[in-house]
C-alpha cells in the first residue's frame, strides 16, 4: 500500500510540474528536461508513469475537468453559471486548467477524445435538467446550446486574457450569461439566477489565505514574535494551484469550459 501511494504521488507530481511547464511554454516548446527539474523526479520515473510528452499532456487534458465540481445544488442553471465561475477563477489561478485549457486551444488532440468534449457533456446534461424542472425552454436543444456556451466561453477568456490577463473573467462570464440565458430560460428563472456565481470565489480564497496567516502568526513557540507579511492576491489562492477546489455554499456546480 505505501508503494502504491507513493506511485500515485509522484504521477501527480509530475503532472503538476508538467502543468506549470505547459502553462508557460505551450506543447512544442516545452521540454521533458524542464518537467523533470520542476517535478524533482528521475527520467526513469517519469517514463514509468508516461511513455511520451503526448501522454502527459493528455492526463493534463482530462485533469482540468478536476478543477470544478459538477455537482447541482438547487437550480440546475445556477449550479451551471456557477461552474462556469469556478473554472474562470481556476483559469486565474490554477497552472493545472491554464495548461489544459492552452493545450486545447493549441490543437493537441494527441488522438484521444475531443478536448472540450466532457465540458460540453457536462453542460448538456444540466441543460437537460434544466429542461426536466422547467427552468429550459422545452425547445432548446441541449447539446446544440452546451457547445454555444462552452464555445463562447472559450472565446471570452481568450479575450480576457489578452485584455486584462483574465482580471476581468469573472464579469466577463457573467455577460456571457446574461446574453445567453434570455435565449433558453423562463424569465421567471433568469431573476433569480446571479451570473457572478453565488459564492465570490475572490473573496473567499482572500479570507482563507487571511485565516491561515492568523493562525501562522500564532503558531510560534510563546513569547515568540512573528513577522506576517501581507499576503498578494496570488498568494491568496495558493491552495487552488496545489490540487485544492474551491469549496463552499453554492460553489458546487455544473459544467462548462
Amino acid at each position: 500500500m505505501a508503494k502504491q501511494a507513493r506511485a500515485v504521488q509522484t504521477w501527480r507530481t509530475i503532472v503538476d510540474a508538467a502543468a506549470s511547464v505547459f502553462d508557460d511554454y505551450g506543447y512544442e516548446r516545452a521540454a521533458i528536461s524542464e518537467i523533470l527539474r520542476r517535478a524533482k523526479v528521475t527520467k526513469g520515473a517519469l517514463y514509468f508513469h508516461f511513455a511520451s510528452k503526448e501522454a502527459i499532456a493528455q492526463a493534463i487534458m482530462d485533469e482540468q475537468v478536476s478543477t470544478v465540481d459538477f455537482t447541482v445544488v438547487g437550480s440546475p442553471l445556477q449550479s451551471l453559471v456557477d461552474v462556469g465561475q469556478q473554472f474562470a477563477f481556476a483559469l486565474r489561478h490554477n497552472s493545472m486548467a491554464r495548461a489544459g485549457t492552452r493545450l486545447s486551444i493549441e490543437g493537441v488532440f494527441l488522438g484521444g477524445p475531443h478536448p472540450w468534449g466532457d465540458w460540453i457533456d457536462a453542460t448538456a446534461r444540466m441543460l437537460e435538467l434544466g429542461k426536466e424542472r422547467g427552468e429550459v425552454f422545452p425547445q432548446v436543444d441541449p447539446v446544440v446550446s452546451a457547445k454555444i456556451i462552452v464555445g463562447s466561453f472559450t472565446g471570452i477568456q481568450l479575450i480576457s486574457e489578452a485584455d486584462t490577463g483574465r482580471l476581468d473573467l469573472r464579469e466577463q462570464v457573467a455577460q456571457m450569461f446574461r446574453h445567453i440565458l434570455p435565449s433558453i430560460a423562463h424569465p421567471g428563472v433568469i431573476a433569480h439566477i446571479k451570473p457572478e456565481g453565488r459564492v465570490d470565489l475572490e473573496a473567499q480564497a482572500r479570507e482563507e489565505a487571511e485565516r491561515e496567516a492568523r493562525e501562522a502568526q500564532g503558531a510560534g513557540p510563546a513569547g515568540e514574535i512573528r513577522e506576517v507579511r501581507e499576503v498578494p492576491g496570488s498568494g491568496a489562492v495558493s491552495g487552488v494551484d496545489a490540487g485544492v477546489r474551491p469549496t463552499g455554499a453554492g460553489v458546487a456546480a455544473g459544467g462548462v469550459v
